[in-house]
């Protein structure tokens, strides 16, 4: 079978791809993605390089998102998608789409519309994107993380799968951030790709972090802000009047991600999809930094229902700053009300599967 996959969740898709090439290795798989993570970024996403060391063909869709205000020069990038994706998809010829939402996945989908390709697309958030809610127009099958998220969309569509979650969180492979000292850690990472405004309120607040913690610091590698080179430098000038250790990396890895999350007492993030149901699966306390401007207000959503679980506190990015940051870390660490059980991890670990089940299913439906 040939198979594209795309959209604006490549983390959700990591586990059904180690599925699809463990059982179907003949399977011919496609990414559309982006290759860079931020506009006038030279360095590659992280997207781009664990989609690419799976050797599967990579191709850099541009497209635009015109969702919330009218933009004329968005609604010509989101048509230049269209026309891009079309054109691809005539080449490939795939016997299905598999979406994981995000503006990206929408020209994607609706190509494949024009030329008879079948879709599936897959919703991470407790609530609904504003892409999904344009490809379920268009989808075979609407595959649910979260029971809460069926009321957005058709019923004779929906399928509850759960969120699929990478195998590497649960294990320790790794001895990258051992400290010689019985400080607690903390794992700040703003989302699997850095935040460049929690690095700016971090790197401000090292010099008393580390007076109490060892901190484990995902920052990003975006070359408009080089802030990796900022942080190292930063630390390098503090790092003898400290007790604490910082291990400061662009990306945590696949095979240092188990230890990262192992060693942490508390993380520090935004508070997308997979963040949360990485803390829920391993029952981490958080301190959630939603971004305020996405569809929805996701983001604040999901922080809340893990502060509803006692696992977790907020902080609004309009008041980060060194102060209330620091208070609130101390403040989640004294808290042990968490009411999480060990079901949820168990069903992050059946995700892939059932999407993968779901996939096999609508091409039989294809076929037929």
């Amino acid at each position: 079978m040939k198979l594209v996959i795309t959209g604006g969740h490549h983390s959700s898709a990591l586990p059904v791809i180690a599925l699809i090439k463990k059982e179907h290795p003949d399977w011919e798989l496609y990414w559309f993605g982006h290759r860079h993570s931020l506009k006038n970024d030279k360095n590659d996403s992280l997207e781009y390089r664990e989609i690419s060391s799976l050797n599967i063909p990579f191709f850099d869709l541009h497209t635009g998102k015109v969702y919330k205000v009218y933009n004329p020069f968005k609604v010509l990038k989101v048509f230049g998608g269209l026309i891009q994706a079309y054109n691809i998809l005539r080449v490939i010829k795939p016997d299905l789409i598999l979406s994981f939402g995000g503006y990206l996945a929408v020209p994607v989908v609706l190509s494949g519309n024009l030329l008879g390709i079948k879709s599936i697309t897959h919703e991470q958030t407790l609530v609904a994107g504003y892409a999904n809610k344009v490809i379920a127009k268009f989808a075979a099958k609407i595959l649910l993380s979260w029971d809460s998220s069926k009321i957005y969309f058709p019923q004779n569509k929906v399928v509850v799968t759960g969120l699929p979650l990478r195998e590497t969180i649960f294990n320790v492979k790794s001895n990258s951030f051992t400290a010689d000292n019985a400080l607690p850690y903390i794992f700040v990472m703003g989302g699997k790709s850095g935040s460049h405004l929690l690095n700016v309120v971090f790197k401000e607040a090292l010099p008393e972090l580390l007076k109490k913690y060892n901190v484990i610091h995902q920052c990003g590698d975006y070359s408009v802000y080089n802030d990796y080179e900022k942080l190292v430098k930063y630390y390098s000038g503090i790092k003898s009047s400290v007790s604490g250790k910082y291990f400061v990396q662009k990306f945590i890895l696949e095979n240092e991600i188990g230890e990262a999350y192992n060693k942490a007492n508390i993380i520090v993030s935004r508070s997308g999809a997979h963040t949360i149901a990485e803390i829920l699966a391993l029952k981490k306390r958080a301190l959630l930094i939603p971004i305020p401007w996405v569809s929805h207000n996701e983001q604040y959503i999901n922080a809340d229902y893990v502060k509803n679980l006692g696992l977790a506190d907020i902080l609004l990015e309009k008041d980060l700053d060194v102060e209330n940051l620091i208070n609130k870390i101390d403040l989640v660490l004294k808290k042990n009300d968490s009411q999480v059980s060990d079901l949820y991890g168990d069903l992050s670990r059946e995700a892939a599967e059932k999407i993968l089940n779901e996939i096999i299913l609508a091409h039989k439906e294809k076929k037929a």
